[in-house]
C-alpha cells in the first residue's frame, strides 16, 4: 500500500488503547465505508499492517477474518495474491438505521452543532488556501456524486466531498475532525426511509460549495456549507424520529 495520505493516517494510526479485534474492525471499515481505501488496492502484509496499527499478527488476523466475511475485503491466494479493499455496492441499511436510532436527539443537534463549526470553518479556509489541484479534486467529486449508481457510491462520493474540503482548508486539525464525523454519521442520511434524499439536491449543495470555494469568496463557501449541515440536520432528526415510532409500532405488534 502506498504512503498513508493524511486522512487515511488519521483512521489508520496506532489504536491508542490496547488493541482489540473489534476496533481494527471498526478503524479499517470507515476507511473503506469514506473511500480513503480504494476499491481493489492491496493491504500490507499481516506484520507491515499489524505494526502500522500497533496490534499483534493475530489481532489483526482476527479483525480481517471479520472484515472477510462482512465483505469489505478479499484474500487471494498465488503469486500474486494477498489481501484486496472490496467496496460494498449495498452498505447494511439496517445496521445502519440502528446506529442512528440509538443516537438522542439531543446528541443529534450537538453533532449538528460540531458540524457546523468545522464544515464552515473548512470551507472558508478552503476559499482562502485551496490549491487548483484541490479545487478541480473538489469538483470531481461532485461529478463522481452525481453519477454514482448505487447507495454505496453515493455514500463515498458524499463523505469524500466533505473531508476534501477540510483538507483544502489545509488545516490538520479540522481535516481529522472532519473525517471524525463522517466516520460516525456516514450513510445515516442516505437511508432508504420517509422522504428519500434526493440524489440532485445533495449534487447541488456541493457544486455551490465547491464553485464559492473555486471563486475564493469564503463567506459564501462558509454560509453554504452551513445551510448544507442544518438541512442534514433536519433529515437526520426526521430519520430519527421515523425509526422510533417505526420501533414502537413493531413492538406493539410483537406484544398484542
Amino acid at each position: 500500500m502506498r504512503r498513508a495520505s493524511a486522512p487515511r493516517a488519521a483512521l489508520l494510526s496506532p489504536l491508542t488503547t490496547a488493541g482489540r479485534a473489534d476496533e481494527v474492525v471498526h478503524r479499517v471499515g470507515k476507511a473503506i465505508e469514506l473511500g480513503l481505501l480504494v476499491d481493489g488496492e492491496q493491504l500490507p502484509t499481516e506484520v507491515e499492517f499489524a505494526n502500522q496499527l500497533g496490534v499483534s499478527p493475530m489481532t489483526l488476523r482476527e479483525a480481517l477474518a471479520i472484515l472477510r466475511r462482512q465483505g469489505l475485503v478479499e484474500t487471494r491466494r498465488g503469486r500474486t495474491g494477498g489481501t484486496f479493499v472490496r467496496h460494498p455496492a449495498n452498505p447494511p441499511v439496517e445496521e445502519m438505521a440502528e446506529r442512528l436510532q440509538a443516537i438522542p436527539v439531543s446528541a443529534l443537534r450537538d453533532l449538528a452543532d460540531e458540524q457546523l463549526a468545522v464544515s464552515g470553518l473548512s470551507a472558508k479556509l478552503a476559499a482562502e488556501r485551496a490549491s487548483r489541484a484541490g479545487v478541480r479534486r473538489l469538483l470531481t467529486l461532485v461529478d463522481q456524486l452525481a453519477s454514482a449508481g448505487g447507495l454505496g457510491a453515493r455514500i463515498r462520493a458524499d463523505s469524500r466531498f466533505h473531508i476534501e474540503v477540510a483538507i483544502a482548508s489545509q488545516s490538520e486539525r479540522l481535516t481529522r475532525l472532519e473525517i471524525n464525523l463522517q466516520a460516525e454519521t456516514a450513510g445515516m442520511l442516505w437511508l432508504p426511509y420517509g422522504t428519500e434524499l434526493r440524489l440532485g439536491d445533495v449534487v447541488a449543495d456541493h457544486h455551490a460549495i465547491a464553485t464559492a470555494i473555486a471563486e475564493e469568496d469564503g463567506e459564501q463557501a462558509r454560509l453554504l456549507a452551513e445551510r448544507h449541515v442544518q438541512r442534514n440536520l433536519r433529515r437526520l432528526t426526521e430519520l430519527h424520529l421515523l425509526l422510533a415510532e417505526r420501533g414502537s409500532t413493531e413492538g406493539g405488534e410483537i406484544d398484542s
